[in-house]
């Protein structure tokens, strides 16, 4: 075949050594009538191009008839250079073009290289798409979610099948409610509530009067347990307590009727004293005593008693606030008893002063200390603290919220003015306007100046300029308590349930290396 420039064959003007480089002699500087010459078959330039066109690999012919020729000189030798590695794959063609130019962490660099162009300033090939429509798709595609290896253990030191913390569950069935908490620990000293319930029973309906357990009162207790029940059944509980208090503590037939509690429901209650049940008040509110307070009385109005707990902190702050308990009393009266002795309906000025010396009668009998000892041992930092339905519905009154918000109202401060203020408010409105308030309902209308005569009793005995609402009592003492035990929040120790997915993260690694092995 004819050259149609020159009139000479491929194979004439590479003959030998000598005729190429008496050819390369006339062939003039700047490109023009210079002859295409083939190079020899073992260059690695000599390999045919996708195209079937003469020329080097994936380069197009007519760039190479437009290059001079001592570029094409200096392409031959560092092509001829490179190892023969690289000519072999060039020859199966898995890549058409050159790789980007990329520095160490990956990254395009240079602004030839971000146009993919080559050394010459030319485009590359391109495979077909545009490369904007590459790079648009690259960034539209999110990347993959890189998986943990097999070995890998996850924190907390859980095996993957595990839940990332363990659930833990308290249960207070008391002389007027009937509460259940599902948590998880979360950062030291707190918890995160899983599952919640509560419900007004009036387990203690006429038990002043009688002494023991009315029908109806058992019946409505036993179908919330029952929901608590299924609730419980529901999950994986790692551990959970289950108690009951005044109520079930001072009924005649208060045991018989846990024993049908467990037939009916299946759950196990157990009876606490009133020693644990004030230290359990105290362990559920401990977050909210701060660093720089040095004595506080917190007390817990109940259904069916009261209990009262005289801290003091020292430098040497214990991790449980409950260590630090000198002096508690639990009085026999709380705001379902002391409304059926009184009348919760219809409460005057003058019988809401009589629920409140009684409860001073009371106080009269506990060896605590005054409040110029615990003032003149902690100077500013004596406070009281209120975890009650009572506080918190004061609270929710001098707040006037439209509805009940326990985040609003859990940890806020009240001074001694302001509780003032909401007891004289609630005093003077009669019944019908306290079941109308959203943060009091029909089923609190009648107790709560109950409550507010035994709170009144203790302001008297313990004046103080504030007080601190807790929306919070034994479900999150117990709680507290139970991951404390636990070492759910200890730091650098191994917990029960770490141990255990360790051991399942080494049995899951050995395996691994046995199989490497085969």
């Amino acid at each position: 075949m004819k050259d149609p420039e020159h009139g000479a064959t491929p194979s004439e003007s590479g003959a030998s050594a000598a005729g190429r480089g008496e050819a390369h002699k006339l062939v003039p500087r700047g490109g023009k009538g210079k002859r295409r010459r083939r190079k020899p078959s073992g260059s690695p330039s000599a390999i045919a191009s996708p195209s079937g066109l003469s020329g080097e690999a994936g380069r197009p012919a007519a760039l190479n008839e437009a290059e001079p020729a001592r570029k094409r000189k200096r392409r031959r030798r560092s092509k001829a250079a490179r190892p023969q590695s690289q000519a072999a794959a060039g020859v199966s063609g898995a890549a058409t073009h050159e790789p980007p130019i990329t520095d160490k962490k990956g990254q395009k660099r240079g602004k030839k290289a971000r146009q993919r162009r080559g050394l010459q300033g030319r485009p590359l090939a391109s495979s077909g798409k545009p490369l904007t429509s590459d790079r648009q798709a690259s960034r539209d595609v999110p990347a993959a979610p890189q998986q943990p290896r097999k070995d890998e253990v996850r924190a907390p030191y859980l095996a993957p099948s595990e839940p990332p913390a363990p659930l833990y569950a308290a249960l207070d069935l008391g002389t007027n409610n009937c509460r259940l908490l599902v948590a998880q620990p979360t950062r030291p000293g707190q918890f995160r509530v899983v599952d919640a319930f509560s419900r007004i029973v009036r387990l203690g309906e006429g038990l002043g009067a009688s002494g023991r357990l009315s029908d109806d009162a058992m019946e409505r207790s036993v179908e919330a347990l029952k929901i608590c029940a299924g609730k419980l059944s529901a999950r994986s509980i790692r551990r959970r307590r289950l108690i009951a208090t005044e109520a079930a503590r001072a009924a005649e037939n208060g045991e018989a009727f846990l024993k049908r509690v467990a037939e009916e429901t299946g759950l196990d209650l157990e009876i606490i004293d009133r020693e644990t049940e004030a230290r359990l008040a105290v362990s559920g509110c401990s977050s909210l005593v701060d660093r720089e307070t040095k004595s506080v009385v917190l007390f817990d109005i109940g259904g069916g008693s009261s209990e009262i707990a005289v801290i003091r902190i020292g430098d040497n702050r214990s991790s449980r606030l409950a260590n630090h308990i000198t002096h508690w009393t639990s009085l026999p009266v709380g705001v379902v008893t002391l409304s059926e002795r009184h009348g919760g309906e219809h409460v005057t000025p003058d019988s809401f002063e009589t629920m409140v010396r009684e409860v001073e009668g009371m106080l009269d009998r506990f060896d605590g200390p005054s409040v110029e000892a615990l003032e003149s041992a902690s100077g500013s930092g004596f406070h009281l603290i209120g975890t009650s339905g009572t506080v918190t519905t004061l609270a929710g009154v001098h707040l006037d919220l439209p509805r009940y918000d326990r985040r609003r109202v859990d940890g806020l401060w009240l001074s001694d003015e302001e509780v003032s203020a909401m007891q004289a408010r609630l005093l003077s409105w009669d019944f019908a306007a306290r079941a109308a308030n959203p943060c009091i309902g029909p089923d609190r209308a009648d107790l709560v100046l109950a409550g507010c005569a035994i709170l009144e009793a203790i302001r008297r005995r313990w004046p103080s300029n504030r007080m601190r609402v807790a929306d919070r009592g034994l479900r999150e003492g117990l709680l507290t308590d139970m991951m404390a035990d636990d070492g759910a929040w200890r730091r650098g120790r191994p917990r029960r349930y770490q141990q255990r997915g360790s051991a399942l993260a080494s049995e899951e690694r050995q395996r691994c290396h046995e199989g490497n092995k085969a």
